[in-house]
């Protein structure tokens, strides 16, 4: 099966088309064209991403970007088209949805509606083969989603294919929204996270040293829940108090910062592989590609977990893209699932 998949959650525009096989017991995705516009650059003067310059851009590339997509897979019939319907900003949705049905009506083909969020589970989960396929291999039930972005912070266990069960959320900020913030503090571009992990790599190489300290909120809390605002308000209290941040300042900021978020982000998952017993952690969101924090991961497996199996998304899948959309909705498609809503809606739940 061919699917056309559209992703428009955020300030990321992308189409791809893949060649589908296979099943949840094993599928094998064939990446026929791929296109993908940022609009990271544009947003970068707010501080964060705009909602109405988010869905001008969206209206404006997805021409673009379908085209290109269809030109690489050398124009090819479609079977199904898969569109993001939520959870995202609700501006940008509506553009993706809106254009989907447009080319549905055009080519004859169904529109099937998917979640954001179950995208980056099933990228978590797929192995990359070369640069332009993917593997789906039987994983390990139950399985416990730990999805980690700018909009997202949540811990997700999922028993069989497309069951899931809330384990654990954040009750204010995604830890990725507190990267961003607490970069923008810092005077640090847009998107905060990488650049916040470069200034603590910088710190750690130096050997730096100082007494910088910022709270863990909720590491002691019996549920698996998150909390990063009262962690963001102690580094603005932080820097408010030390005035004018000399560089190395930033660095020791920057690497306090990151290893609270780091220390309760791998308690909580702790936390959560105990009381489900997954045997399979699949990590998913823009916030996965931290290398700093993936080694928190990979540690806790190692010293506590050895049994349980750690994937991450490979071939740039961490980030928002189309080809987890089209992917995701293959599998809930090949399973007999129907599509979910046409309608945007931007706070919808993976799991109630």
């Amino acid at each position: 099966m061919r699917v056309l998949a559209i992703e428009t959650s955020c300030d990321e525009t992308a189409v791809s088309i893949l060649e589908c096989s296979g099943s949840v017991s094993g599928a094998t995705f064939r990446v026929l064209g791929n296109a993908l516009y940022s609009q990271a650059d544009l947003h970068a003067q707010y501080g964060g991403v705009f909602p109405t310059l988010a869905k001008r851009e969206h209206i404006k590339n997805l021409p673009v970007m379908y085209a290109e997509a269809m030109r690489q897979a050398g124009n090819p019939t479609v079977d199904l088209i898969a569109v993001t319907q939520g959870p995202g900003l609700e501006p940008a949705l509506w553009t993706g949805i809106e254009y989907a049905k447009e080319l549905g009506d055009t080519l004859g083909v169904p529109v099937f509606g998917t979640d954001h969020m179950e995208g980056h589970i099933v990228s978590g989960l797929v192995s990359q083969n070369d640069a332009s396929s993917y593997t789906l291999s039987a994983p390990a039930f139950p399985i416990l989603g730990l999805l980690i972005s700018g909009g997202h912070t949540e811990l997700v266990l999922m028993r069989t294919w497309h069951q899931y069960e809330l384990v654990g959320r954040t009750l204010d900020d995604a830890v990725g929204e507190a990267f961003d913030k607490v970069a923008r503090m810092l005077d640090l571009p847009y998107p905060g996270g990488p650049r916040i992990e470069k200034l603590a790599a910088q710190a750690s190489a130096r050997g730096a040293v100082h007494d910088i300290v910022f709270p863990r909120p909720m590491l002691h809390d019996k549920s698996c829940n998150f909390s990063f605002s009262g962690l963001k308000t102690a580094v603005l209290y932080r820097i408010r108090e030390m005035k004018d941040l000399s560089d190395d300042d930033k660095e020791h900021i920057a690497q306090a910062f990151q290893d609270a978020a780091r220390e309760v982000l791998v308690a909580k998952t702790k936390k959560a592989l105990l009381e489900t017993g997954a045997r399979t952690l699949a990590v998913g969101g823009g916030v996965s590609a931290s290398k700093n924090i993936r080694a928190g991961l990979e540690d806790l497996v190692r010293t506590d977990f050895p049994e349980v199996h750690l994937s991450y998304p490979t071939g740039g899948l961490h980030l928002d893209n189309s080809i987890m959309i089209g992917m995701a909705a293959y599998l809930r498609h090949a399973a007999g699932y129907p599509s979910g809503p046409l309608e945007a809606r931007g706070a919808q739940k993976l799991a109630p």
